[in-house]
């Protein structure tokens, strides 16, 4: 399982879509505490449906990196695919309700899953090419990484604009 690229990218889909199910809600299931906060959905908002895609996404790339020690490629990979994943689910929402409106709860399901799929179809994609451009993969962990706590940040000091609003509530942030 070393590198079947194909099995490892279909793995990260299955883990990252489970992964993002689960955080939607673990941060009610646990009573609304403050320690799982910065890696749980804590609102409807479109950040936070965000945050269920990255986190799962970001640990499982920290284990499949273990494996894949030998491709200097494989951060600058899981970069692009991690940014791709999170324009890819405010583009398809923003666009989704501004073409018809509201959109249903399922609806916003099938755009995480749509988004994770498109995220690993592209990284299986860039594994495949060889010729895929890596510059320096200590820049691709570092941008990873104020990502991460980007997320940590805005869930405690959360910027008033729209992308953070819960369209539920009309509030920010906790």
């Amino acid at each position: 399982m070393k590198r079947s690229i194909g099995l490892w990218e279909f793995l990260g889909f299955a883990v990252t879509s489970l992964g993002g199910t689960l955080l939607h809600f673990l941060y009610r299931w646990l009573g609304e505490a403050a320690w799982i906060a910065p890696f749980s959905g804590i609102n409807e908002s479109t950040w936070e449906h965000m945050k269920l895609l990255f986190w799962p996404m970001f640990l499982f790339a920290i284990v499949q990196s273990f494996f894949f020690k030998d491709d200097k490629r494989f951060w600058c990979i899981k970069l692009n695919g991690v940014l791709l994943g999170l324009v890819l689910i405010p583009i398809i929402f923003y666009t989704y309700n501004g073409v018809f409106g509201k959109s249903p709860d399922w609806i916003n399901i099938v755009i995480f899953f749509i988004s994770v799929a498109i995220t690993y179809i592209y990284e299986t994609h860039q594994f495949a090419n060889k010729t895929t451009p890596c510059k320096n993969s200590k820049i691709a962990i570092a941008i990873l990484c104020i990502i991460a706590i980007s997320f940590v940040l805005f869930t405690f000091v959360t910027p008033k604009i729209a992308i953070f609003k819960d369209p539920l509530t009309q509030t920010y942030g906790i």
